[in-house]
């Protein structure tokens, strides 16, 4: 049996396959669509995977809370995948959600595998979030430019729920000192 192997810099081998399909948006808006979008499931089955980390690894006086602060974080980014994947087919394209493409195509750094205590693994989160919604909000745009307003309405969504998971992380990291005015 002949095996495929995946390189890390060859964005070429991760195309998406179309299909026929009746959605009236040009084939080459779809083309478009679908490679943000399937940037996007790579960059969010990445920070499930890294929110997941946090939730198994994670000690310290805020244990419990933060365990199910990242659980239910994780099960959340886990219904974006699902979103976004539907999105991608239904506009007649292959979603390429593969842990390999995701790892090879995400846009979010690595996360630190030696760290357990809760402020630190918000601070990791915080910092991987923060780069996640800046790309959602340019997926806004670059999809309302494009005329897909129902793939723009998407990431509108989404890009709502992760800035207020990240206004979760960093109302945890701030301290007394740290307001301004």
């Amino acid at each position: 049996m002949a095996t495929t192997q995946v390189s890390k810099t060859s964005k070429s081998a991760f195309s998406a396959r179309f299909y026929p399909t009746r959605i009236d948006l040009p084939a080459d808006t779809r083309t478009s669509v679908v490679e943000i979008l399937n940037q996007t499931l790579a960059a969010t089955l990445d920070l499930k995977t890294q929110v997941k980390q946090a939730h198994w690894n994670v000690k310290g006086m805020d244990f419990y809370q933060l365990h199910e602060l990242f659980d239910e974080m994780a099960t959340e980014l886990e219904g974006y995948i699902d979103t976004i994947a539907e999105r991608v087919t239904a506009l007649g394209a292959t979603a390429m959600g593969t842990a390999r493409i995701a790892a090879a195509q995400s846009i979010l750094p690595e996360y630190p595998y030696d760290i357990v205590d809760g402020a630190e693994h918000i601070t990791a989160l915080a910092e991987r979030y923060a780069p996640y919604a800046a790309h959602l909000r340019s997926a806004i745009d670059r999809t309302g430019e494009l005329g897909d307003a129902d793939t723009a309405d998407l990431y509108t969504e989404v890009s709502r729920d992760i800035d207020k998971r990240l206004w979760f992380l960093e109302a945890h990291l701030t301290k007394k000192e740290d307001v301004i005015g």
